[in-house]
């Protein structure tokens, strides 16, 4: 699959995400140098992120376990404290989810 442009959300939420990290780091009172350490990536990495410039996910979580806020970021995303997951909460979830040979939602 051929890379493609960022979507303006998806660019904005990364900034909006870099900047959150930033803050977070200069709330702990952490230098770059000191993130990056204790999350086991390169200083550069940090700055990316802190730029919205975009990582792995496994980088943004180590940096976020770095800052202490892995926890949180993690429960953010957890459906079931959503509105919708609750409402559906009883439903079976199905092991996959699979598209016939079309492509086409049935």
């Amino acid at each position: 699959m051929a890379a493609s442009r960022t979507p303006v959300a998806v660019g904005r939420a990364l900034r909006q995400l870099g900047e959150d990290l930033a803050t977070w780091r200069r709330l702990r009172h952490l230098t770059v140098v000191e993130v990056a350490d204790r999350a086991g990536v390169s200083r550069d990495t940090v700055l990316r992120l802190e730029k919205g410039e975009g990582s792995t996910l496994e980088n943004v979580l180590r940096v976020a376990r770095a800052l202490g806020v892995l926890d949180e970021l993690a429960r953010a995303l957890d459906p079931y404290a959503t509105d919708v997951g609750r409402l559906r909460a009883d439903e079976t979830l199905p092991a996959r989810v699979r598209r016939p040979a079309s492509g086409k939602k049935p």
